[in-house]
């Protein structure tokens, strides 16, 4: 009895391992799933790259690496808007006595908190010293003949302060 047991178990551990590993039809007829292998513009055949170009599929999308569009295509044709191109801006830097390396044996630089006295001091304290000197001050302090940036009102100062490319170096260069 214990060998038709032990006969019995190996057979039936035969057939479990034959009917798990052994199949006679493929699975999906040999087709794989590819979308969760992403074919980017480096991978795939010559073959495949030229069909993406000529009739993109929308299944699998092409990567631009983070460049972005620079226009869209309508009936097959591309058309390119001059607004999203990027303009890169770059300085003249000819005569410019800088050198683009800094030594590491270069001092450090330690600069003091710049406050609003110091702005004061920067912006406004020159008119209102060559005003003081040369006379051209009211009774109640306000001078005779009023600066562009004297001239504002509060709200106008605030909006201005606001704007792009508004800052210290403009300001004194607009009073020099």
């Amino acid at each position: 009895m214990l060998f038709v047991f032990n006969f019995d178990f190996q057979m039936s551990l035969i057939n479990c391992v034959l009917r798990r590993t052994l199949s006679t039809s493929a699975v999906r007829y040999g087709k794989k799933n590819f979308r969760k292998f992403p074919l980017y513009n480096k991978r795939g055949s010559r073959i495949f790259k030229q069909q993406q170009m000529e009739n993109p599929d929308p299944e699998i999308p092409v990567d631009k690496r983070g460049v972005r569009d620079i226009g869209y295509k309508i009936d097959g044709k591309f058309v390119a808007i001059p607004e999203m191109i990027p303009d890169i801006i770059v300085p003249d830097l000819t005569d410019f006595k800088l050198k683009p390396y800094v030594s590491y044996r270069a001092p450090d630089v330690v600069q003091s908190e710049f406050t609003a006295k110091d702005l004061f001091e920067v912006v406004y304290a020159p008119k209102i010293r060559k005003d003081f000197k040369e006379g051209k001050l009211n009774n109640d302090g306000s001078p005779v003949e009023p600066s562009v940036e004297e001239a504002l009102s509060s709200d106008d100062a605030v909006n201005r302060a606001k704007q792009t490319g508004s800052d210290i170096f403009a300001a004194t260069k607009s009073i020099e």
